[in-house]
């Protein structure tokens, strides 16, 4: 097997810049064991060398000298996956939220002023939106931001505790400047939530008049990342340190927009800011390969009990139930790789306001689940490699730590699938409209002849199956039938469940429906996987690796269908007999994809350096 065309096909669009960023990954060297100050220490020198390396160059704009590279960006954060989460993640700061507020959120006197010192490191900052009290409704932030006509300045103050910013990257230790977000107030108007520069500390690193810097003290990981609080007691600032590309305040306090109403003004600047969730999901692909590489290098040496017939002791990674701990989630990281490659490239190219709104939805859906697959499968890594894995030398107790937290920040990932499912409502809306009487027949009737047609379907496939046709569940078309089905049936079925709402009892019957929103929200990005999977194999120029990664994928769709087979059952898409059928090719794949575990792993081409974990020599 050609193991290096698999990686190139892993590799994708930005394979030099993608191999170019593991090769200075590589030079970086791990911190090993480290106390907090020290780690936070080795981090931020860490910073610097990247930036000497021109990491943060890849995506600022070209008339500052860099690549404007947006998509490349995101591929290079995603190759600091693989070494010290710490870094990665204070990386993801300083130049993807921090540098990446001000050149989304500014205009070119904020870009020159600002992005030289932010790209070198000359000016380390923070971006502080997140409070105590307001955690993911960001529309609602208390924080104010009120424009003095006189002085020309911009008020900023934490009017209550739960105002205070919480969890800020950058801010207890290292950061002199923070994008502040605050409700901003002129000639007594509110105009909803903006940014504005805020410098924190002095040049000796002493906290600036009014503002207070506390440090959030040590997590369950990431300790290499100075998270602080930041309160403001009136801080002022220059009317030019607001980030006026969306909103503007005049000298004498009048307020224009490009962008009309709060609400639509407000999407529109986090809209801006995507980046930072698709890197999130992607770090968190580099962390769960990571842990993947570990594992399944350990079950293909370490031995555990005896054959009867040879005496000879057995490697755990041929015992079935192994296989079926690591295989399917192998599959899934795939699966989840060509996704997020496609994401990367739709932020990219970008496009109009309709292509910006499935980009935004697309980005919370596979941040969420790619997230949930990280802390998922981590853990079983952990557990397969049993007290080896439970070391600290081994790699896997830090990927566990460090990755937990993936799951909230970016964007809490049960928030996130709501913001998926409410996407989907509102396209279903468009093109179905709000179903009247009439079109609700239509959308019965339109029902019950899909059903009949897929159960027709799904009875040919079973007379292939009592036929003895081993190849009847392996059938492409059939399971890309199944998740489009599921995901129709559950909208269909939520939408109808919505439609019942009146004004007053709006809210009392979306959250009795939640549980059936998440359903909607996650068979959704289940599809858009399986399509991103099934499109790469087809492009897949060799025959063999093609072959290969047929498997995989047979594997991550006929697991997922096992994953939520209840729901398959409960709706006669698969019948008793064929449920274990499902069970059975699962388990036949595993076996089939067993001699090509480590190819699959080592196709990863994770830096040596940062593998070096006992339990693998």
């Amino acid at each position: 097997m050609r193991t290096d065309v698999l990686r190139e096909l892993l590799d994708g669009r930005w394979a030099t810049l993608r191999r170019d960023s593991l090769d200075l990954l590589g030079k970086l060297e791990p911190a090993g064991e480290l106390s907090r100050e020290e780690h936070r220490a080795w981090v931020l020198e860490q910073m610097r060398t990247l930036a000497e390396g021109g990491y943060p160059a890849i995506g600022f704009p070209a008339e500052h000298g860099d690549r404007d590279d947006i998509g490349g960006s995101v591929v290079a954060f995603e190759a600091l996956g693989y070494g010290d989460l710490s870094l990665m993640v204070k990386a993801g700061v300083q130049w993807g939220l921090f540098g990446g507020a001000v050149q989304a959120l500014g205009t070119e006197e904020h870009h020159a002023r600002y992005l030289p010192a932010i790209m070198s490191m000359e000016l380390p900052g923070c971006f502080a939106m997140t409070e105590t009290g307001h955690g993911s409704d960001v529309q609602h932030l208390r924080t104010t931001a009120t424009y003095d006509v006189e002085a020309g300045e911009f008020v900023v103050h934490t009017p209550d505790p739960a105002a205070r910013k919480d969890y800020i990257g950058n801010a207890a230790r290292d950061g002199r400047m923070a994008v502040v977000f605050a409700q901003l107030v002129t000639r007594g108007q509110q105009h909803g939530v903006h940014a504005l520069l805020v410098p924190i500390r002095d040049e000796s690193g002493a906290p600036m008049p009014g503002v207070r810097i506390e440090d959030c003290g040590p997590k369950a990981g990431l300790n290499g990342v100075d998270n602080g609080r930041l309160t403001f007691d009136n801080v002022r600032v220059p009317r030019e340190a607001l980030l006026n590309r969306y909103g503007d305040v005049a000298p004498d306090g009048t307020y224009s927009s490009p962008v009309e109403g709060t609400g639509r003004r407000f999407f529109t600047m986090l809209g801006t800011l995507v980046r930072g969730r698709i890197s999130v999901a992607g770090g968190a692909g580099s962390a769960t390969k990571k842990a993947l590489a570990i594992a399944i290098g350990y079950g293909s040496q370490r031995r555990q009990f005896t054959r009867p017939d040879t005496g000879e002791e057995v490697v755990v990674l041929d015992y079935l139930a192994h296989q079926r701990r690591l295989l399917p989630a192998l599959a899934t990281s795939y699966a989840l790789h060509f996704a997020q490659e496609e994401l990367v490239s739709a932020l990219h190219d970008g496009g109009d306001d309709r292509h910006q709104r499935e980009l935004e939805s697309r980005a919370a859906g596979l941040k969420a689940v790619a997230t949930w697959h990280a802390t998922h499968t981590i853990q079983t890594c952990r557990e397969a490699c049993g007290g080896a894995g439970y070391l600290s030398e081994n790699l896997l107790a830090g990927l566990k730590a460090d990755t937990d937290v993936f799951t909230t920040f970016e964007g809490d990932n049960t928030v996130l699938l709501q913001l998926v499912a409410k996407g989907l409502l509102t396209s279903y809306r468009d093109h179905v409209g709000d179903l009247d009487p009439w079109g609700m027949a239509r959308f019965v009737a339109d029902q019950a002849v899909s059903v009949v047609i897929e159960r027709t379907a799904a009875r040919a496939i079973i007379d292939r199956l009592v036929r003895g046709s081993s190849d009847a569940l392996l059938d492409r078309g059939w399971q890309v039938r199944q998740f489009e089905d599921r995901e129709r049936h559950i909208l269909e079925g939520l939408a109808r469940r919505l439609r019942k709402a009146s004004k007053q009892d709006a809210f009392d019957v979306f959250n009795a429906a939640q549980d059936h929103v998440l359903h909607a929200a996650r068979a959704h990005v289940d599809r858009v996987v399986l399509e991103a999977f099934v499109a790469a194999v087809d492009r897949c120029p060799d025959p063999e690796v093609s072959a290969l990664l047929d498997r995989v994928c047979d594997l991550y769709a006929l697991s997922t269908i096992e994953g939520d087979r209840a729901w398959f059952l409960e709706h006669g898409r698969l019948s008793p007999a064929r449920s274990k059928a499902v069970s059975q090719a699962v388990n036949e794949l595993c076996r089939q994809l067993r001699p090509h575990a480590r190819t699959l792993v080592d196709a990863f081409g994770i830096p040596e350096g940062w593998l070096a974990a006992p339990v693998l020599s």
